[in-house]
């Protein structure tokens, strides 16, 4: 039996839908890793978290490969079924040659972005992994991606921004080299806002000692640059602050997470 025009336009529409389907698929898991991302830059995502799950690059990029073999999957299909009904018709076009460079072209950008991402996956879970706490005294530590002055510079950036206060920049390496010592690059910047720190002192005068906010940033032996900060929650349980004010204080972790490129 002769295949008609109308066989064809069906073949092409089914043809388009699953190009749809395969850029929503990527779409969709684009959006998934850059979410995971998101989470952790904002300190709202910690290691064993629900939202994990959900905001997992990995599970974003494994979205975005989907989509690209639905795309090249359907390219195959339609050159496939279009030259068999071809065979029965020579006379009427046989496929969309356009529409399947489309699909291949996609396919191949669905397949980049895929790979492109999964560095991002890697160092999206590293800090999660690297996150410590010494020894119970509330000290976390996070791996930066950049060297310690770009560390504190992107730090001073975001401060100033926010319009926060550095009360001081304290240069460790740099006062040690003074002294006839030699000390891997190691800064301490104090920084704080009254309207936010006030309120805790008001709540229990301990939190002053540990008040002003502080990070550290320093370099491991192996030249990895890394920030550590006090725990808010250690810092509600030392100081039994309530609840209601961690805000004033948990900022200190979404800081250093975009600071250290994350």
């Amino acid at each position: 039996m002769a295949a008609s025009l109308s066989d064809y336009l069906a073949a092409e529409r089914t043809f388009l839908a699953w190009i749809r389907t395969g850029l929503a698929l990527a779409g969709f898991g684009f959006v998934i890793a850059r979410f995971g991302l998101f989470l952790r830059a904002a300190g709202l995502e910690h290691g064993g978290s629900r939202l994990a799950l959900f905001g997992s690059p990995w599970i974003g990029a494994a979205l975005i490969l989907l989509g690209a073999l639905a795309l090249v999957w359907s390219a195959w299909h339609y050159i496939r079924l279009t030259g068999a009904l071809g065979k029965s018709e020579a006379e009427i076009p046989h496929r969309s040659s356009l529409a399947v460079a489309l699909a291949v072209l996609l396919g191949i950008m669905a397949l980049a972005l895929a790979i492109h991402l999964m560095p991002a996956a890697q160092a999206a879970v590293q800090p999660i992994q690297e996150v410590h706490m010494s020894q119970g005294n509330g000290i976390v530590t996070i791996a930066s991606r950049h060297s310690v002055d770009e560390t504190v510079q992107r730090l001073e950036g975001m401060l100033a921004a926010k319009g926060v206060k550095v009360f001081a920049l304290v240069d460790h390496s740099g006062e040690a080299l003074k002294a006839g010592f030699e000390m891997r690059p190691c800064k301490l910047l104090i920084f704080g806002n009254p309207k936010a720190g006030t309120p805790l002192m008001l709540a229990s005068p301990s939190a002053a000692l540990d008040l002003p906010l502080k990070i550290l940033v320093w370099e491991k032996p192996d030249g990895t640059a890394v920030l550590s900060y006090n725990d808010p929650t250690w810092l509600q349980q030392r100081h039994a602050l309530p609840g209601d004010l961690m805000g004033n204080i948990s900022v200190v972790e979404a800081l250093a997470a975009k600071a250290a490129g994350f």
